[in-house]
């Protein structure tokens, strides 16, 4: 599985390809929900394609963890990936770092 506890409250998801990315984002949320209290990591490394039910569920993820006052954040995100967030007008509702240590540390830093 794909899901790494980085820290005490950091989760590190490395995301598979379509179709198994829908389940393991359905696991992702599971495992929020079980712990509640942590920030997630998304790499999208093995990522090129997503997804309307995939971005379906990222948009719950985002605001399960929103509404607890945690974040979510994109790594690794590849051009024709982040093209699919334009199009979609989403662009502007994930946050995204070049890769997993930016990200990381920013989450780091924060909490």
């Amino acid at each position: 599985m794909g899901i790494q506890n980085w820290s005490e409250d950091i989760l590190l998801v490395d995301l598979p390809q379509e179709p198994e990315m829908g389940d393991e984002l359905k696991n992702v949320i599971s495992e929020v929900r079980d712990r509640g209290d942590c920030d997630v990591v998304i790499d999208f490394s093995n990522v090129d394609i997503v997804t309307s039910s995939s971005l379906s569920k990222l948009l719950k993820l985002r605001k399960l963890l929103g509404d607890c006052g945690h974040r979510l954040v994109f790594c690794s995100v590849a051009a024709a990936t982040k093209g699919i967030f334009t199009v979609t007008g989403l662009e502007g509702v994930f946050d995204m770092s070049d890769d997993k240590f930016v990200a990381l540390a920013g989450l780091q830093m924060v909490g």
